[in-house]
């Protein structure tokens, strides 16, 4: 018997991949809802008995997990469907049993414990799967009954920007930025809606009008949805209060307390547990030891803390394009702002990038340079260590210097002479970044000056939304 742990927030194709995976080797899916644990054990029989002995439902039932899942594991050999793979069994949404049958981990450990002792035992797969991060990221921890017994510990994460573009259909890099900052990467929201993608940027805020910013349709509420999924949060105010504050720039405990009304010491919990949940990163400083800063982990939520939520009573009134024309300062620098920066850092982690450079990058992420001689204080977007090197380490290479612009301007050679600078500054401390690349991430591209400067310079190079989405 092997034990696989897989989660991820919904709507990414977790359920969706693993019924195909049953589908492919054998075995059985059986999907957990909320209800009774009579009911669950029902269902889990009736599932059973269609799926591995083709009998109807209520031919079988079961008292307990343990009667179940020794059942279904001493029959699931019978079930293989390819020779020499082993079938598999899935019980999706575990946190729905976990509610009202909490002894479940401890019968997978014994029977696990049990199969290992038994040389004649059946190889089978079992896979737990769930939406809800902070539950089942916790399976595997501490003293808890799974730890130490799981081969797979697998988060499933949303498309990548470019693969979010091609899943989209959409060949604009600048169409495709957009959808991304707004809709992310996550598969699923494609299927609910129902109409193809806009054609253009100038069309998107028409086509949000019957899909985010429609109070009728099942996006409109995702945050709260995907809150309500994890049962630590009970009260959805307050951290709806705190993922607003940080939408609006808060990064420290200290700024959203001062939002949110409440000092930073009550905030650690709840900021402990948006964390856990997938819907807050912590960027830290690749250069220096300093408090991290908080940022929106999720752009859907990141687009409805900025955008619908502070003009929620317009949106119920069917206002969406008022809204939409109100909300373009926002949009650009609380939406497209944070998520160029994103895709510049993601993208330097990329093979793409790799390929351009011609070298693997190390740890990257923002950090910021104190310049003493010319009184100022420099803020970097993305910066890139050397391949093997650590972050905040002592003596660590430098082989990224970048700047994000994310302005409908394009860009000059004064961006680039700024990170001339801020390197000779780097330099001058110490920093071994002699060999950096000086990188201009431009939205809009940049002027012909820019481009010939680095054309001529092997050290500096323009890197625009066609090259990150470049195939």
């Amino acid at each position: 018997m092997r034990l696989g742990v897989v989660y991820g927030r919904r709507r990414q194709g977790k359920s969706f991949l693993l019924r195909r995976l049953v589908e492919a080797t054998g075995g059985l899916y059986f999907m957990a809802v909320q209800e009774e644990r009579r009911l669950a054990l029902e269902r889990f029989a009736a599932a059973a008995a269609r799926g591995l002995f083709g009998l109807p439902a209520g031919s079988m039932t079961f008292d307990s997990w343990d009667a179940a899942l020794r059942g279904v594991l001493t029959a699931m050999p019978q079930a293989a469907r390819l020779a020499g793979t082993p079938p598999v069994l899935v019980i999706d949404e575990l946190p729905h049993v976990l509610g009202h049958s909490p002894e479940l981990p401890s019968v997978l450990q014994l029977l696990y414990d049990e199969s290992r002792d038994d040389s004649a035992a059946p190889p089978v797969r079992v896979i737990v799967c769930g939406s809800a991060l902070a539950v089942m990221s916790e399976l595997l921890s501490g003293a808890k009954a799974l730890r130490g017994r799981a081969m797979l510990d697998m988060c499933l994460q949303p498309f990548s920007f470019s693969d979010a573009g091609a899943f989209w259909g959409v060949s604009d890099p600048d169409l495709a930025f957009h959808l991304n900052a707004v809709l992310g990467g996550t598969p699923g929201y494609k299927d609910l809606i129902a109409e193809p993608p806009p054609g253009s940027v100038a069309e998107l805020g028409g086509w949000l009008a019957h899909s985010v910013l429609d109070p009728s349709h099942a996006l409109f509420d995702e945050t709260d949805y995907l809150l309500r999924e994890d049962p630590r949060i009970t009260d959805r105010a307050l951290y709806q209060s705190v993922l607003t504050a940080i939408s609006r720039g808060a990064t420290t405990p200290s700024k959203i307390g001062a939002i949110v009304g409440r000092p930073a010491q009550a905030l650690a919990h709840p900021l402990a547990v948006l964390e856990k949940a997938g819907f807050v990163n912590r960027v830290e400083d690749v250069l220096l030891h300093r408090r991290a800063q908080l940022r929106l982990a999720d752009p859907i939520v990141r687009f409805q803390q900025a955008i619908s939520r502070p003009r929620i009573a317009m949106l119920e009134e069917r206002r969406a394009a008022e809204v939409w024309r109100a909300s373009a300062n926002t949009f650009a620098s609380g939406v497209l702002g944070p998520h160029f920066e994103h895709l510049a850092r993601a993208w330097c982690a990329s093979r793409a990038a790799t390929e351009f450079f011609g070298e693997q990058f190390g740890p990257v992420g923002p950090t910021v340079i104190n310049d003493a001689r010319g009184h100022a204080r420099h803020e970097l977007d993305v910066v890139a260590l050397a391949d093997g090197e650590l972050a905040r380490s002592q003596g660590a290479v430098v082989r990224l210097l970048g700047e994000v612009k994310h302005s409908q301007q394009p860009r000059t050679v004064r961006d680039l002479e700024r990170l001339d600078h801020i390197r000779r500054v780097l330099l001058e401390r110490g920093v071994r970044a002699d060999r950096a690349h000086l990188v201009i991430f431009a939205r809009r591209g940049a002027d012909a000056q820019l481009r010939a400067a680095c054309d001529d310079r092997a050290d500096a190079a323009l890197v625009d939304l066609s090259t990150m989405y470049a195939p």
